[in-house]
């Protein structure tokens, strides 16, 4: 395992992640639940310009750091879990975690393309109902995915392998002492 690993796993576990690490992913969390409270109702809402600029800047913004954050926890602080965790539980978090930077790029990029189509004069339609229907899939297997990582976070906070502690500032796991009793 490279030091650029996180998850350089001691007694089966897992070190922190790094202070961006950590910022990319509770930045993320934050803006995520922000974009879900300010969500556009409606297409019609989008005639207000001010807030059609203000969709657009935000979702290219959330693509930017998206790509950002993509490449620094790939390339940079690669994330690991512990040495006895099934093949399947890790095949599965590699599925989930690159499932919701698919899914957080579509429905930045299909939102793009409702305001793009809507600034060209198109509000209804088969062009727009298809956007719309793929908008809103995408929402939705965001939602499933975020729901399976935090099951599963808090699975492991369970477990004790150091995963939730590697990156969740609260609800620490107790530590063991030489002995192998809790402190």
């Amino acid at each position: 395992m490279s030091k650029n690993h996180v998850g350089n796993i001691k007694n089966n576990k897992v070190s922190n992640h790094s202070v961006m690490a950590k910022v990319f992913h509770w930045g993320f969390a934050i803006a995520f639940t922000y974009g879900i409270a300010k969500q556009v109702d409606n297409i019609g809402q989008l005639e207000d310009f001010a807030l059609l600029r203000f969709e657009v800047i935000f979702a290219v913004g959330w693509l930017v750091l998206l790509a950002l954050r993509y490449v620094y926890m790939s390339k940079i602080e690669t994330p690991e879990l512990p040495d006895d965790t099934s093949q399947f539980q890790k095949i599965a978090a590699k599925v989930v975690h690159l499932g919701m930077y698919v899914s957080f790029a579509a429905v930045a990029i299909t939102g793009l393309l409702i305001g793009l189509v809507f600034w060209m004069g198109l509000k209804s339609g088969i062009l727009v109902s298809a956007i719309l229907g793929l908008h809103g899939i995408s929402v939705n297997v965001t939602y499933l995915l975020v729901t399976i990582h935090i099951i599963a976070a808090v699975l492991h906070r369970f477990k004790r392998n150091g995963v939730w502690d590697s990156m969740v500032p609260v609800w620490k796991e107790a530590k063991e002492s030489q002995s192998g009793t809790k402190d």
